[in-house]
């Protein structure tokens, strides 16, 4: 359990809410683990199945505290509320920016900032931890190229402009990404980047990694009252979720990626766990994807200070951490998005 940014995140499965006067207590077994006052608070969000009584979903929705539900494994479920108040503005504000390029630019530049910058220290890391065992001067080139994109992005004007550079910084990194891979490169190896579909390990690795994380973005984005299907990076196309997309990209390298490679280099997962379709795409069998699940849950409960806030988290909170430090940049709050910068 843990307050951020007056949000009250429990993380427990096996816990019940209910209300005190005028605190929320947090109880497990009749036990109480927390109470905390409802007006020190903005949002409640509570990741299982146990629930909450209907006298604290009156109070919250009295008050206008927004009281959230997950699933454990962090997909969102639904929204309690009172009469809609912030978010009709939060979210006119959201559309009325996505539609102007300039402001989108504005949040799209930090994001990318954000996603180069963790895309460099993770071959950075490999360089530091692992010099012996891989090609360090390919990789650093890679890093070093990423580096320098980074500045070329606070001086573009159009959308195109700054694809183009991350595009560019994205296939140095891939580049080098084979590297990275220390065990059993005859069955994990990557020569390049194959989305729909994967065509080998690896790759299936990636993009099931990848939805892992647009899902959680998007409960995200749920619970602070935004439109994940709204972004400022990625545009509008029926039925993508472009601003969960946008969360996305800052948490690729260091969360999605590092853990694929820690699955690969820590022997959790064997190549037998993986079939090829006659379309030639590969995907994981059942045991290999619960068991992927259950490493993945596991990396989402280990604790990362971050770098903005200042406080020691799960990496499964950062991207509700960076949706809410979104919304308080569309309400005002801030002055610019601060993208995730892990190192």
């Amino acid at each position: 359990m843990r307050r951020l940014l007056n949000t009250l995140y429990v993380t427990l499965p096996d816990v019940y809410l209910s209300l005190d006067g005028e605190n929320v207590v947090v109880l497990q077994d009749s036990e109480i683990l927390m109470r905390v006052p409802l007006h020190n608070l903005e949002g409640i969000i509570t990741f299982g199945y146990t629930g909450a009584s209907p006298a604290l979903m009156g109070a919250c929705a009295e008050k206008g505290i927004t009281l959230t539900f997950l699933t454990a494994s962090g997909r969102f479920l639904a929204n309690v509320t009172g009469m809609e108040k912030g978010n009709v503005t939060l979210r006119k504000t959201q559309y009325r920016r996505s539609d102007n390029e300039t402001e989108s630019i504005a949040i799209a530049r930090n994001i990318l900032i954000g996603k180069l910058h963790n895309s460099r220290w993770v071959l950075e890391r490999a360089i530091r931890d692992h010099a012996l065992r891989i090609d360090a001067e390919k990789v650093k080139r890679a890093s070093e190229q990423i580096s320098n994109s980074i500045p070329l992005l606070k001086q573009v004007r159009t959308s195109g402009e700054l694809f183009g550079i991350e595009g560019e910084a994205a296939s140095r990194y891939f580049s080098a990404f084979n590297e990275l891979i220390l065990h059993n490169k005859k069955h994990f190896y990557f020569h390049s980047r194959s989305r729909r579909p994967p065509l080998d390990n690896v790759n299936a690795m990636l993009s099931f990694a990848y939805t892992l994380l647009e899902r959680d973005a998007t409960a995200a984005l749920c619970t602070v009252g935004l439109d994940p299907y709204v972004g400022f990076l990625h545009k509008d196309r029926p039925g993508r979720r472009s601003l969960a997309l946008d969360l996305l990209e800052e948490l690729r390298a260091p969360l999605a990626d590092r853990f694929v490679l820690t699955l690969i280099n820590t022997r959790q997962i064997d190549s037998s766990g993986f079939y090829l379709k006659e379309n030639g795409a590969v995907l994981m069998c059942d045991d290999t994807r619960k068991a992927f699940l259950s490493a993945w849950q596991t990396r989402k409960s280990e604790k990362i200070s971050h770098p903005f806030l200042k406080e020691k988290i799960e990496w499964g909170l950062v991207a509700h951490a960076q949706a809410l430090l979104l919304a308080r940049t569309l309400r005002g709050d801030l002055d610019e998005y601060p993208p995730f910068l892990w190192k």
